[in-house]
């Protein structure tokens, strides 16, 4: 099965899209690791001028048969080179995910990159694992959306 799906720079115009994908409570009880309030625009728009100005956050927005679907990205944390993506739910098992995150890892040749997802978000380790991570470690965090501690497992990609 052919996905008809790319990615590009992140512009401006995208901002609006990523807002309305982050108030879907589904997304944010899956993603756990979320905003303090999802809702709060000034904070999201804070948060994104951020990422925007740092040269050293790797940014794409995923762009699914015309239609913006989401963003992956990587960024330093604990040290340690990470990638991140954010899919729309109406994109949900379709494959993009796992083809926008391949297309991605392509892209950058940083290794080893590490992946973050909460225990029981199956669906994101299945696709950090078609992609070549490896679960390595386990951790633990407070996870805003569920408004308790969630237990996570660290994923490499080694090569």
């Amino acid at each position: 099965m052919e996905i008809m799906m790319m990615l590009r720079d992140v512009i401006e115009d995208d901002l609006s899209i990523f807002f309305e994908q982050q108030l879907d409570t589904t997304a944010n009880f899956m993603a756990a690791f979320t905003a303090k309030d999802p809702s709060d625009k000034v904070a999201f728009k804070a948060h994104w001028e951020k990422i925007l100005n740092n040269e050293t956050i790797i940014k794409k927005t995923v762009i699914y048969s015309g239609n913006v679907a989401g963003h992956v990205s990587s960024f330093e944390q604990f040290g340690e080179r990470e990638v991140s993506y954010w899919i729309g739910r109406e994109y949900w098992g379709k494959g993009v995910a796992t083809e926008a995150l391949s297309q991605f890892l392509d892209c950058i040749t940083i290794r080893p990159l590490y992946a973050r997802a909460a225990k029981d978000n199956i669906a994101s380790i299945r696709v950090l694992e078609k992609c070549g991570f490896e679960i390595k470690g386990e951790d633990k965090g407070y996870s805003n959306s569920r408004a308790e501690e969630v237990e996570e497992f660290i994923l490499k990609l080694s090569q």
